[in-house]
């Protein structure tokens, strides 16, 4: 490539490149971004290239301890090359003449050096390397734990409260403990940032332990091959400074928005690996397309696009597999995982993906219900002419009139008693 245009890349161009290497929905830190342009030469000096910023703990005697092996290697190389070719040129032979030159036996004092000299080196590089790690891997007793599950090609964090998302939200000064488990294949969890790498194993459990210190976005990936995705499984970890704000970025409250919305999130955390929305076919085939048709063509003929259909598809994927994802699913079961209510939330996104008029209520871009629209909890109670909060409310407000008003009642009585006596 033409270096003039490496140079001449914008920012612009830069994003670009960048969300389309990037899991559909996902946010794409500022670091992505500066990473990509580094590696196009443009910030090639840039000390982001060399080294990503410390933001963790770990961070600066990870670098410390790799720049100390760095400059003692590089101290030796050059020692040891100018010897190599100082003693060429010095020994060299000359002419016909073959006399070997006297020299001493051996010499002790410098064989000492040379083997004690480099051996307390390497002591001190093991010692370093070794508290470091031992640091990085014992928690601390109040350390928050946040669930990590990795399969192809999502992420999903689930913190203590319940909470979950599909990017990892943690708070700064925090010692946290990430539970990491594999759903499918082998993965490898990697923050540069944090200094933190660790893999991600089917069929058992697996750890890693950071103490952010520093607010901000950062790159997080898979760097162990999982699939034809593999490129594309990275999301970002976020650093907040109060839990309160870590909160309004992981909180869902499913009952303040409608149904199409909360279908979309449980799409982002799930479906966003395999299955993209903009019409290109994928580990899986897109599904804004889905409404959109009366049959669906299968390895095996058609079937009906339907609630019937996209319900067993989630459950129960093997059963009918779409013509040209065969003749095995890659797909696994999410029986169990999904319930009934989540399936009829997804329903509803696909259902808003072709024609979003057709579902979608209050803003039709955040989803959000509007003010004073009953939420479905309160739409279900009217629906059977049980009470709703609303109405639980004047019930119990009227409920207090007459208590008040039997009470005053009676004192008037228990006065007017008293004066007859």
């Amino acid at each position: 490539m033409n270096l003039h245009l490496l140079l001449q890349t914008s920012n612009e161009e830069l994003i670009k490149r960048v969300e389309q290497s990037t899991l559909s929905g996902t946010k794409v830190p500022q670091s992505s971004i500066e990473h990509e342009g580094a590696s196009s030469f443009m910030q090639f000096w840039d000390s982001s290239y060399w080294f990503p910023e410390q933001a963790s703990t770990f961070a600066s005697s990870v670098d410390y301890l790799y720049m100390w092996i760095f400059w003692v290697s590089t101290i030796f190389f050059i020692a040891i090359v100018f010897a190599m070719v100082y003693f060429c040129i010095k020994y060299r032979r000359k002419g016909n003449e073959i006399k070997p030159l006297p020299s001493s036996s051996h010499n002790t004092l410098i064989e000492i050096a040379w083997s004690v000299g480099p051996s307390v080196l390497l002591v001190y590089m093991f010692f370093s390397g070794a508290s470091g790690y031992f640091d990085s891997k014992t928690p601390a007793v109040n350390a928050e734990e946040i669930q990590v599950t990795a399969s192809r090609w999502n992420w999903v964090f689930t913190y203590p409260n319940g909470d979950s998302s599909s990017e990892l939200h943690l708070v700064n000064g925090r010692p946290t403990k990430l539970i990491m488990q594999s759903t499918d294949v082998l993965h490898s969890m990697f923050i540069p940032a944090f200094r933190q790498k660790m893999d991600i194993v089917p069929g058992r459990y697996t750890y890693a332990y950071m103490v952010p210190t520093k607010t901000g976005q950062y790159r997080l990936s898979c760097t162990e091959y999982c699939g034809r995705e593999h490129s594309k499984m990275r999301t970002l970890a976020e650093v907040h400074d109060t839990d309160q704000h870590r909160q309004e970025n992981t909180q869902w409250i499913k009952e303040e928005y409608y149904p199409w919305k909360n279908g979309q999130r449980t799409y982002m955390i799930n479906c966003s690996g395999c299955h993209k929305i903009n019409g290109e076919a994928a580990t899986g085939p897109a599904l804004n397309l889905l409404y959109s048709m009366k049959e669906r063509p299968l390895m095996d003929g058609q079937v009906a696009v339907n609630e019937d259909y996209v319900l067993e598809s989630i459950w129960y994927p093997a059963k009918k597999i779409v013509q040209g994802y065969g003749p095995v699913s890659k797909m696994n079961s999410f029986k169990g995982k999904l319930t009934q209510e989540d399936v009829n939330e997804v329903i509803a996104y696909l259902k808003y993906l072709n024609n979003p008029a057709d579902v979608a209520g209050g803003d039709i871009e955040s989803g959000l219900r509007a003010e004073g629209s009953d939420s479905p909890k309160e739409t279900t109670k009217q629906a059977k002419g049980e009470p709703t909060e609303e109405g639980e409310a004047v019930a119990t407000e009227e409920a207090e009139e007459i208590d008040t008003e039997q009470e005053d009642a009676e004192e008037a009585d228990e006065k007017e008693t008293e004066d007859e006596a």
